[in-house]
């Protein structure tokens, strides 16, 4: 669709859903990453010039297999549609968590699929300025701090009216990402002996909570003087164990480069602390490395899978893809020194 075409579907839009009437100016599409699209714009009306975000479903390819329809295969991972990504946003910000501010979710008579509009939030998501730039030093030293605070908010986050979200047992991960290596039929001796190990170690028991599931550095944004901003990408959130968002947030691919532990800024002390000083439930170390070793198999099987994505005639769906599956061992060496350093 036309820039031109996109702008004037969302004119209409947001007078239908917010009951705005005005002028849309500086229609940008945004890099992004492989599940949405991204569009920034300035919105003109009689409130003045408000700077906001159009986020539209682009692709199937997501962190993990596609979400069932009913009566479907239960070894799916839970990709939110727009409108219940929305009302987990939604619920999570009325608990205290940063969270784009919903103007309006799509709906099919606008013309612009699946989607939503948001309130812009200024910040930067790039993940090797927030670890690496000198100009984020004053940042880092604020974000694992900030992190345990949010995600102490996130798991307390009342979820009666988020029925719609799947629940998954450390067990029942276990069995959907096997079931996606087996779809593959992917016989690979370090997929084999990372399931082996993580079905030996499954915790015995865990709480359920609402859970981001891709709460990371890049999924962030971050002022350079005051730190976290905002918390992006609610997609996968699902209703599960939340000590798993502390072991995404650890991964080493997500440090992008950065010394800290801790998404590249900060220190597992600072965010442990922080996280069961607002709230949070005790924080067992050895629970987390379980988690940060499960989820590095799952960003290796995820990134195999994105690497032999096709589209509907059989072409390769993309450059970006392509170079994503390409890197399946890096987390699968990160599983293995984590294992080595737990035995």
């Amino acid at each position: 669709m036309k820039v031109e075409h996109v702008a004037l579907a969302l004119e209409n839009a947001l007078m239908r859903h917010a009951g705005v009437t005005g002028r849309v100016e500086n229609l940008v599409r945004l890099s992004g990453g492989a599940t949405k699209l991204t569009w920034a714009f300035d919105l003109i009306s009689e409130k003045g010039r408000q700077a906001l975000i159009l986020q539209q479903t682009s692709t199937p390819e997501e962190s993990g297999p596609a979400r069932p329809a009913a009566g479907a295969d239960a070894r799916k991972t839970p990709k939110l549609s727009a409108e219940e990504d929305a009302s987990v946003m939604i619920s999570a910000a009325m608990n205290g968590v940063q969270t784009p501010e919903v103007i309006c979710v799509l709906s099919p008579e606008d013309g612009l699929d699946d989607g939503y509009v948001t309130v812009r939030v200024d910040g930067e998501t790039l993940g090797k300025r927030i670890t690496r730039d000198a100009s984020f030093a004053p940042a880092r030293r604020l974000l694992a701090g900030q992190c345990g605070v949010a995600l102490a908010r996130i798991h307390a986050t009342p979820t009666t009216n988020l029925g719609f979200l799947q629940t998954l047992t450390p067990a029942q991960e276990l069995s959907l990402y096997g079931g996606v290596i087996d779809d593959m039929e992917l016989g690979h001796p370090a997929f084999e002996y990372a399931l082996r190990w993580v079905r030996e170690n499954l915790p015995q028991t865990s709480r359920q909570t609402l859970t981001h599931a891709d709460f990371r550095t890049g999924n962030l944004i971050v002022d350079p003087d005051t730190g976290l901003r905002c918390i992006l990408d609610w997609e996968i959130a699902r209703i599960g164990d939340p000590v798993q968002d502390f072991g995404v947030l650890c991964m080493r691919t997500w440090r992008f480069g950065g010394e800290g532990h801790v998404g590249g800024f900060g220190s597992r002390d600072d965010l442990f602390g922080a996280y069961e000083n607002s709230g949070g439930a005790p924080v067992d170390p050895k629970h987390v490395r379980f988690w940060e070793a499960f989820a590095n198999l799952k960003w290796a099987i995820s990134c195999v899978r994105r690497g032999t994505a096709r589209t509907q005639d059989g072409r390769p769906a993309g450059v970006e893809l392509c170079a994503i599956g390409r890197r399946m061992e890096e987390p699968l060496w990160d599983f293995f020194e984590l294992v080595e350093s737990a035995a």
